[in-house]
């Protein structure tokens, strides 16, 4: 889905505006995103992003709660992680709809320090998990304005899908069991799968949970097909507004109950000696998680939306983020998987979003705390699954199985992984797969022998044309790859073959090497042992379309000089005619049978 964007110029007929990041921006305001967006803001973006807001508030509150118990401090600093750095990112990232906030998968890294240190004090818990988001905030930072965003791009598209349909699906499985109204002890989704499966044969479905969030469900994904109803939005109020009129809270439907009061206000969050290396290692470890979770969803999004997301930006904004968190009493956050969609299904245009529902948690804890306390968390659930399944990419998954199955079944694989693995250990998957992918892509490159086609200019491979003509004693072998490590064995052996194969004595080998990016060291090595074995049979090694930067190497490497600046031909035909004014009873020959030799 290709949607214009606020704040992307409109280029004239027949111009491309040019995609813009923090370092084109001019000035203070390169790194302020949020005020780009304020400055083109249009009017009627403002139903959306106040609808998508509210809807999103829905999901903060009981999220945030939770996240919080889970890494070891009291409920209420869950939203305080959540209000301030909402406010944070949304001035300092450069993603429109991307929710960030207490997320499940820095929970357990935050509960290892937090844990053993605090000693049960919930005072000195959020004080260690504050330098937490600290420590993770300035190492985002410096990643940021050292430009490591370039980490996004290790990342291919059937990869980035099977990434997230992998969390999808980990999304879905852990929200089944609220739907159907209990609760589960697994920690992994394999195993979650087999508990809930148990519990549905042991019959501890609760009825009436079922109804009020199945039918949530349904009404979601029924108002979803409109653009102008805030489908999740009237399915959540309809769902609160039947438990609290029906009090089906009496007949087992569990509910979000009272908030408790109070905002955040600025704190230095004090440690001791003792706990700086455990919090220092912690906050490193919740900056490389947060960091590779938000570098793929922001990807994710920008492609799905047909935005530019500067990667580097992403970065700061992420710190900035956590910065907020860590000094207004909150712990460290990142991008959310099930937030993030829920946003977009609401219909978020801009980070005003992130504003509204910040805003909204500020006001429910000021003055009505006891307003969602009947809000059925298995219609929460049912928000989470449909948010999930939106999220789900099939379609394109068809495309790239018909055209290369290989990397639809890499796609699959890396889904496989992050289900049985995690998402953080998924992501490291991810990453492996797509350097495998292009290792394998290098390892066994295409090479072909060219020859003369005849109506047709140029050179061509002569196992796609079996008619084109061959110049007697002239071998021309194209290989179709950078040279490095892995393939440099193989580029010695395919070209030996090619002058094995060679109908007539051969006397020159040339390498067109015009797709040839780079050359490593063994790679280097590798071409003067092939020099040594042509040498010894009489025949001369050359090149021909070889780019400068790679000559530029082949002379670091002493290579350039050993072979002679003679070999080096700036194109294909030169290389030829050089070949036939060197050997005129070949040019006689050749001649009579093709008027063009160049």
């Amino acid at each position: 889905m290709n949607e214009s964007q606020p704040g992307d110029p409109i280029p004239e007929a027949g111009r491309i505006a040019p995609r813009q990041g923090a370092a084109d921006q001019a000035g203070w305001l390169k790194w302020l995103p949020g005020l780009q967006t304020l400055r083109h803001y249009e009017l009627a973006w403002l139903r959306h992003d106040v609808a998508a807001g509210l809807v999103l508030t829905t999901m903060l509150v009981p999220v945030g709660i939770a996240y919080a118990v889970a890494s070891g401090v009291p409920g209420i600093y869950g939203l305080y992680a959540t209000i301030i750095p909402l406010l944070a990112y949304a001035l300092f990232g450069p993603s429109r709809i991307l929710v960030l906030g207490p997320d499940s998968s820095l929970a357990t890294l935050i509960l290892a320090v937090v844990l053993p240190l605090s000693g049960g004090d919930p005072l000195r818990a959020i004080a260690l998990a504050s330098m937490m988001a600290v420590v993770s905030g300035v190492l985002c930072i410096l990643a940021g304005v050292a430009r490591l965003g370039f980490v996004t791009e290790l990342l291919s598209k059937p990869i980035r899908y099977g990434y997230m349909n992998g969390i999808a699906l980990t999304v879905l499985i852990s929200q089944l069991p609220k739907l159907f109204g209990f609760s589960i002890d697994a920690e992994d989704p394999l195993n979650k799968v087999w508990q809930f499966a148990q519990a549905l044969l042991a019959g501890k479905t609760n009825s009436t949970a079922l109804m009020v969030g199945g039918g949530t469900l349904a009404l979601i994904m029924l108002l979803n097909r409109s653009k102008h109803l805030p489908g999740i939005l009237i399915a959540v109020i309809g769902a609160t507004v039947l438990v609290a009129m029906l009090g089906l809270d009496s007949y087992g439907v569990s509910v979000l109950g009272s908030l408790p009061q109070g905002l955040p206000a600025f704190a230095i969050p004090w440690i001791t000696l003792a706990d700086v290396v455990p919090v220092l290692m912690g906050g490193f470890a919740v900056a490389i998680v947060s960091f590779a979770d938000t570098s793929v969803l922001s990807r994710t999004y920008a492609d799905k939306t047909g935005a530019y997301v500067d990667p580097n930006q992403e970065m700061v904004g992420l710190g900035a983020a956590n910065l907020a968190a860590g000094f207004f009493q909150g712990f460290p956050i990142s991008s959310s998987s099930s937030r993030t969609p829920v946003a977009e299904a609401a219909g978020a245009r801009t980070q005003l979003t992130s504003v509204v529902g910040a805003v909204a948690v500020a006001l429910l804890l000021l003055l009505a705390p006891n307003l969602l306390q009947y809000l059925p968390n298995t219609a929460l659930a049912a928000v989470v699954i449909a948010a999930a399944i939106g999220l789900i990419e099939i379609a394109d998954l068809r495309r790239i199985y018909r055209i290369q199955r290989w990397e639809f079944w890499l796609s699959i694989g890396c889904c496989i992984g992050v289900v049985v693995l995690g998402a953080i250990p998924g992501i490291g998957l991810a990453i492996l797969l797509a350097v495998i992918e292009f290792l394998w892509d290098g390892w066994r490159p295409d090479s072909a022998v060219l020859g003369r086609v005849k109506g047709i200019n140029g050179y061509h491979d002569t196992s796609r044309y079996p008619d084109a003509r061959l110049i007697p004693g002239l071998v021309l072998f194209r290989w179709a790859a950078p040279l490095f490590f892995a393939n440099a064995e193989w580029f010695h052996e395919r070209a030996l073959d090619a002058v094995a194969a060679s109908p007539t004595p051969v006397r020159w080998l040339v390498i067109t090497a015009e797709p040839v990016t780079s050359v490593d060291v063994t790679a280097a090595d590798i071409v003067a042992k092939l020099d040594e074995t042509l040498r010894a049979a009489g025949i001369k090694l050359c090149f021909a379309e070889m780019k400068d930067p790679v000559q530029d190497k082949l002379k670091r490497f002493g290579l350039f000089s050993r072979l002679g600046a003679e070999v080096f031909f700036p194109t294909i035909g030169e290389a030829v005619n050089t070949y036939l004014r060197t050997y005129p009873d070949v040019a006689v020959e050749w001649k009579k049978s093709d008027s063009r030799p160049g």
